[in-house]
């Protein structure tokens, strides 16, 4: 069976961004290029409504090159939980308000039973963050995803076949 792959914004932003000079951006826009069109076949991808919303802001030749890259991609369902939820992961994670579609992010894939939520933003969901919301989740009967980077679930998953 297929595992269930959130994408958060920072996914279709690098695939529609031009190359980046800077070598550590470079090399993630490759991942992500790489994850997208070589292995996202794997998976059953999603979106909410938050990424779109994030997508359609900045430069409008920009903005339409992101919703492109999500052409397909279903978007689930934002139910009531939703918010509540992100307020609990905003308090437990002290993510500012600004930050608050972080914890969107999080509380979607958590409601929804997302295997993998895909990110290159870490600063408020990285490795320590995550055991946080595992402790709590765990507690509420929730379940947790598996917080990833492209070039990270790539190597985890290189040799795995989820094929129906």
């Amino acid at each position: 069976m297929k595992l269930s792959v959130y994408l958060e914004t920072t996914i279709p932003s690098y695939l529609a961004a031009r190359t980046s000079s800077n070598i550590v951006i470079a090399g993630r826009q490759a991942a992500t290029h790489e994850f997208f069109e070589l292995e996202r076949q794997k998976y059953n991808l999603y979106v909410s409504d938050f990424v779109y919303s994030e997508c359609e802001k900045g430069d409008p030749g920009v903005a339409k090159k992101r919703l492109d890259w999500l052409s397909g991609v279903e978007i689930l369902p934002q139910t009531p939980d939703v918010k509540p939820l992100a307020d609990v992961y905003m308090h437990l994670l002290s993510i500012p308000q600004k930050c608050r579609v972080d914890a969107m992010h999080l509380a979607m894939c958590c409601i929804n039973g997302i295997d993998i939520l895909l990110s290159w933003n870490c600063t408020h969901l990285g490795a320590e963050s995550m055991k946080i919301v595992q402790k709590h989740n765990d507690a509420h009967g929730l379940p947790t995803p598996l917080m990833t980077t492209p070039d990270s679930l790539i190597d985890k998953y290189k040799e795995v076949d989820f094929s129906d």
